[in-house]
């Protein structure tokens, strides 16, 4: 909540670049509305590709990883669950579904949050409750050594911190002390700074950033997942939060570099999206030169999985049919069987059929 006593106590001057930043932001959002009014079932494809990454990300940032062949039905449909880490995607979706679908109807509070954590965590024993011992961030090296990187609010302290954080922010919102794209991004530093859980912090910290993005007219991870924009992004993320906790208990921290970096994610964000939008008003036969150029690109072996992410735009009928295509004239090879089977090329120049 440190942050948001920033503001509170004092007109912040704005960092050049920041400016630059919510400039580019009220454009995109100023053209969202029309990017939104294209073919509803591509749209559709985006926004399953957006919530598969988005799952997926922002749990791999943790260190969670699921075979690839499962991750489609394990984000799309309702298979059985086969061990902790699966559980933990699944939730993360399901959490990412009720904010996509009902995020004008989600306040930000300390229930939101709490609930967000036990979605995320699965049946983890303290799913949903504040860490109960004290959680310092320790940065270990490769040679063995470690050093605490941040000393997070003491635990007995939390419940307070978290209270007088969300308090903090609707009042930031209701007496404007700073730009509701500068303030969504001072309360996800406050809430990291916090660290109110054992486990899945970050996780709870990019639904957050999701849902306050909706309550200030930023839609774009409807469509584009921003926790792969973050995983992508990833040294640039811890790099900013250590620049930007520095001094954090104390109130004399530097947010801007935290608050600059979660800018410049959600403006990546909206050139993404324009430029899929761009890709799908293709001319005809565009989509099988993108999937065929998509296989040229792979350097070793793919998935059909890693060829979907390369081919935003393009339905998986698509795809499928195109790799078919190129499997009958001998330019690749399938090297087993389902949809997790891995692919390689086999000519150097594509052959028509």
């Amino acid at each position: 909540m440190m942050t948001l006593r920033q503001f509170s106590a004092e007109p912040s001057t704005i960092p050049t670049i920041t400016s630059w930043y919510l400039a580019d932001l009220s454009k995109a959002q100023g053209k969202q509305e029309l990017f939104t009014h294209q073919s509803p079932q591509k749209l559709k494809i985006l926004r399953e590709h957006a919530l598969i990454e988005s799952a997926v990300s922002s749990n791999r940032i943790e260190g969670i990883n699921v075979d690839q062949s499962r991750i489609n039905t394990l984000i799309l449909g309702e298979p059985f669950l086969k061990n902790r880490d699966e559980e933990e995607i699944r939730g993360y979706r399901d959490a990412l579904r009720l904010i996509h679908e009902k995020a004008d109807g989600i306040d930000v509070s300390e229930k939101t949050i709490l609930k967000f954590h036990k979605l995320s965590r699965g049946q983890i024993w303290d799913a949903g409750k504040y860490k109960e011992k004290n959680i310092d961030i320790i940065q270990k090296y490769p040679d063995g050594r470690q050093r605490v990187r941040f000393e997070t609010v003491p635990a007995d302290q939390t419940p307070q911190a978290m209270s007088e954080m969300i308090e903090l922010w609707s009042r930031g919102l209701r007496e404007r002390w700073a730009h509701p794209f500068v303030l969504l991004s001072a309360l996800n530093l406050d809430f990291l700074c916090i660290h109110p859980f054992r486990d899945g912090n970050g996780r709870v910290s990019r639904l957050l950033l999701l849902l306050t993005c909706y309550h200030s007219g930023l839609e774009v991870g409807r469509y584009i997942s921003i926790e792969r924009l973050i995983e992508q992004n990833k040294e640039r993320y811890y790099e900013t939060l250590e620049q930007s906790s520095q001094g954090w208990h104390e109130g004399k921290h530097d947010p801007w570099p935290y608050i600059n970096y979660i800018l410049s994610i959600l403006k990546n964000a909206y050139r993404e999206f324009e430029n899929r939008v761009d890709q799908m008003k293709s001319p005809r036969g565009a989509k099988t030169e993108q999937v065929e150029a998509a296989v040229k690109a792979f350097s070793g072996t793919f998935t059909l999985y890693k060829l979907e992410c390369a081919c935003m735009g393009v339905s998986r009928d698509m795809v499928r049919k195109v790799l078919r295509n190129l499997q009958k004239t001998g330019f690749v090879e399938c090297l087993g069987r389902g949809p997790g089977a891995v692919w390689q090329k086999k000519g150097s120049t594509l052959k028509k059929g």
